[in-house]
């Protein structure tokens, strides 16, 4: 049963000749670059398929390498003879023999009879910066104050002088200023003779307001009448507090 052969169910449409279907390959997409980029390689893998160069120029047997042929070559003696004698003076004389008498007569630029009357030169002092004795010399190495031997030590340099004259000036002015602002608007002090006679000149207002309000009718009808019972009550209050207020303070000042 395994081998036998399925047909399909018979149908009219199978006597039909069916045409065959042909798979078609898509055109794969090619470069048009692509024989140049061939060669290209082509030509690279051909002139690097030797070791080095592929034609190389072989040295001829003449020319083989010496024995110390590469050393450095000094130059001839006539050469040096010519440049020393170009460049040196005459020679110097011979160093006299230890029999020979001593040369009399010589002066020397040295002054032996001063160079031993004078003291001995005494060594710079210095400080040693290192375990291997590396040193310096104090006068230059910033540990001695130099500063202190200068002759403008201690004194002012000239624009702090200057800026401290300009604030000086500025006060001064300030200071005037202000006097001139005092003077402008000075007080005068009023006298204890006058506190009193003005304490009792406003006592004696109050007292007539006072007699003024009470003179009012009990009934106040009229707007007249109420009226003029409100501007004697504000008077009044004025006058209380003028009053209190010279009580309160012995010491008064009034502008000019």
């Amino acid at each position: 049963m395994s081998d036998a052969v399925v047909y399909p169910p018979e149908s009219v449409y199978n006597l039909l000749p069916q045409e065959e279907l042909m798979n078609e390959e898509e055109t794969r997409y090619m470069s048009k670059y692509r024989p140049k980029v061939v060669l290209e390689t082509k030509s690279n893998k051909q002139a690097m398929r030797t070791m080095g160069p592929a034609k190389v120029e072989l040295p001829s047997p003449d020319n083989y390498l010496k024995k110390r042929s590469k050393e450095p070559k000094l130059p001839d003696r006539n050469e040096l003879s010519t440049k020393v004698s170009r460049t040196c003076s005459d020679r110097k004389p011979p160093v006299p023999e230890k029999t020979a008498p001593p040369l009399m007569g010589i002066v020397t630029k040295r002054n032996f009879i001063k160079t031993v009357t004078t003291e001995p030169m005494k060594p710079q002092p210095a400080s040693v910066n290192s375990i291997k004795g590396d040193k310096q010399l104090l006068e230059n190495s910033g540990l001695v104050p130099k500063y202190s031997k200068k002759k403008h030590f201690g004194k002012l340099p000239k624009y702090l002088q200057k800026r401290i004259e300009d604030e000086q000036k500025a006060l001064e002015e300030y200071n005037n200023f202000l006097k001139e602002q005092r003077e402008q608007t000075a007080m005068t002090h009023v006298s204890i003779e006058k506190r009193k006679s003005v304490l009792k000149g406003l006592r004696r207002t109050w007292d007539q307001l006072h007699r003024e309000y009470q003179a009012l009718p009990l009934i106040l009808d009229t707007m007249s009448q109420k009226a003029r019972k409100e501007h004697l009550e504000s008077k009044m209050m004025l006058l209380e507090n003028d009053i209190s207020l010279i009580e309160r303070f012995k010491n008064i000042y009034l502008p000019n």
